[in-house]
């Protein structure tokens, strides 16, 4: 007598047969484009705790330290200080951070930039988009955008010094060309 259990490997072809039919659906990938250094980096639209709107593109003309990260991630928040002392030293030399939050709740987020004393501008990326945007799979992720909003630097993990600031946005004003660094 046969058994009447599926055959687990029949199932599987199934399944991946139908994810692969499937369109690709945005909101679920998880961090499918990971910008090239040089490439143009592409605009978004984020609510910052105050719930004002805002761009990249309204930063163009400046250097942005597009830095993603969670109030769980602990190398995101042990970089946070470094981050606040360089917008701190360098936003007369048209230096912004924007740190974007993902998935996690405004108020705690409210109260955890409130604690430490971060004045830069924090958004909030509630549907993991715009980190999908940048090919953010694991936190932290800085990416370092030029003037003419062009992607000079894609950190991946590590942990932002105030040095490695400093020292990118310097070789960034000199438009010295600078390669791709995952750690």
């Amino acid at each position: 007598m046969r058994s009447r259990k599926p055959n687990a490997v029949l199932v599987g072809l199934v399944l991946l047969a139908a994810l692969t039919a499937l369109p690709a659906f945005d909101g679920w990938s998880m961090g499918s484009r990971v910008p090239t250094v040089g490439m143009q980096a592409e605009d978004f639209r984020l609510t910052d705790l105050a719930g004002k709107e805002q761009s990249l593109s309204q930063y163009r003309g400046k250097i942005v330290l597009l830095n993603f990260w969670a109030t769980w991630c602990k190398p995101c928040t042990t970089e946070m200080p470094a981050m606040q002392t360089m917008y701190d030293k360098l936003r007369d030399k048209g230096f912004v951070v924007l740190a974007v939050n993902e998935l996690e709740d405004d108020a705690r987020v409210r109260e955890h930039i409130k604690q430490y004393g971060h004045t830069f501008p924090v958004l909030m990326d509630h549907d993991n988009k715009v980190a999908n945007q940048f090919g953010v799979v694991g936190l932290p992720v800085s990416v370092f955008i030029d003037q003419e909003g062009r992607v000079q630097e894609y950190i991946k993990g590590g942990l932002l010094t105030e040095q490695k600031i400093e020292e990118t946005v310097a070789r960034i004003l000199k438009q010295e060309p600078v390669k791709s660094a995952a750690r």
